[in-house]
């Protein structure tokens, strides 16, 4: 048995569904919050955990987060099913002709594609390597399939460090640091800023270095294992983008398919957005709320009527069942953790084996492994966010710096952790196993990159 088949078996036997994980860890954290938090003024230990954990369930700000994740990924579902993507993706699928740049351009396209939206880059990713692989099949190329299945992965790989990412759009909304840190010392919060612009994380000289580094390697990469690795002939059926409507539309449903009413409305989206939105742009600094108002426009006019919008709509809502129902039990953990005076424990410890240089790496690799029990960047910010800045504030890092290590180490083990590779092995018919070989090969490029980049950031 082979190393990759020994991480899906691990996976399988070891690792139950991220519901049963979250409720796990939240069984967990109040273990933990009973032996080591101070016995309440009023009520006792038992009373003050339960209080904490409904109160952080019921968060108002984090709720409004979850949605707006909800958003950022339904959104770029809905984008990737309009026709114009439609037709890039089958543009850049002619342009493949073997393993090697079939490899280059899937990764290269799929990365790009995820730095602006993670929920696109995902659907896209998996599509290209699927319409890559058909038309292979249709023109006789032997092809290395699961090597160009794992490069339409590599988007989860750069995607919290681009538009989109979790951690660097909610610090860029104004009171969400001294929001989330709010009840873990008024000290803390007293030394927060109200916000921290995405000019310093998403688009920082520094990032964006890092993300054209690791997109280049990764490409190039990809493009050698194409030439060094076997091919094979593809066998696989026609997918099918989008089933079209043929029934001609009667009475009010005319209203429904009407291109005019549907652009002229989406044309009214994007002009409140630069309404309201343009001065934040000028400074290059985005929020979730920025991103997804802009899509809403965009999907509009790509798809051209409000029936196929809405079709998309019912294809892509499946994508949050996770989110709907994990993120309020991170959000109890968070809040757990936060007034229990764990977060504040657990930072002290990080600090006392840390310095200034070395925190940063600390938080790429825990984030890294946290990553593999939290299959979620913003239930992950949600819970390791607050020891992360508070251990920043502490030793002086950069709080840009931090979140971003955060966001590195979060985004990198995608290509370990196989729960978001679940929607591109359905479009693809691959297993995780076929994947896998080459998505470690890409998760320890990746690593060194951004690694040696945090030292010398």
């Amino acid at each position: 048995m082979n190393l990759t088949q020994g991480i899906e078996k691990l996976f399988q036997k070891f690792l139950p569904s991220p519901f049963t994980l979250a409720v796990l860890l939240t069984l967990l954290t109040m273990a933990l919050a009973l032996i080591f938090m101070d016995t309440p003024a009023d009520g006792s230990r038992v009373e003050a955990v339960l209080r904490y954990w409904e109160q952080g369930i019921w968060n108002e700000g984090l709720l409004v987060f979850a949605y707006q994740m909800m958003l950022i990924l339904v959104l770029g579902h809905i984008l990737v099913l309009s026709k114009p993507v439609e037709r890039l993706i089958m543009d850049i699928t002619r342009w493949t002709s073997t393993t090697s740049n079939a490899a280059l351009l899937v990764a290269a396209s799929t990365m790009l594609v995820a730095f602006f939206n993670w929920g696109l880059g995902l659907i896209f990713g998996a599509l290209l390597a699927r319409k890559v692989g058909e038309h292979a099949q249709a023109r006789g190329i032997s092809l290395n399939y699961p090597l160009i299945g794992a490069c339409g992965y590599t988007g989860l790989m750069v995607w919290h460090g681009g538009i989109s990412g979790s951690a660097p759009l909610k610090v860029a909304e104004e009171g969400h640091l001294k929001e989330l840190m709010g009840s873990v010392s008024q000290s803390t919060v007293n030394a927060l800023p109200m916000l921290i612009g995405t000019q310093d994380t998403v688009f920082s000289s520094s990032n964006l270095l890092l993300f054209a580094t690791v997109l280049i390697a990764v490409a190039v990469l990809a493009y050698v294992l194409g030439r060094r690795t076997e091919s094979r002939p593809v066998q696989l059926e026609i997918f099918k983008f989008k089933k079209e409507s043929t029934n001609e539309a009667k009475g009010a449903e005319r209203l429904d398919r009407s291109p005019l009413l549907t652009i002229a409305f989406g044309l009214l989206i994007l002009a409140a957005f630069l309404v309201q939105y343009l001065p934040a742009l000028r400074e290059l600094n985005i929020t979730p709320n920025v991103l997804n108002f802009f899509m809403l426009g965009l999907a509009l006019i790509l798809h051209g009527s409000f029936k196929k919008f809405l079709e998309a709509v019912e294809e892509a809502i499946g994508d949050v069942a996770g989110i709907v129902i994990q993120f309020p039990l991170y959000f109890g953990i968070m809040g757990i953790m936060s007034q229990s005076g764990m977060i504040s424990q657990i930072s002290d410890f990080f600090v006392s084996i840390s310095t200034a240089t070395t925190l940063p790496i600390f938080t790429f690799f825990s984030a890294g492994l946290v990553n593999v029990f939290v299959p979620s960047g913003g239930g992950q910010w949600a819970v390791q966010g607050p020891l992360v800045i508070e251990s920043a504030l502490q030793l002086g890092v950069p709080l840009p710096k931090a979140i971003m290590a955060l966001a590195y180490g979060d985004q990198v083990t995608n290509m370990l952790q196989p729960f978001w590779a679940l929607p591109l092995l359905a479009i693809t018919k691959l297993k995780a196993s076929d994947i896998l070989p080459y998505t470690l090969l890409f998760m320890v490029t990746a690593s060194v990159i951004y690694i040696i980049g945090l030292l010398l950031w």
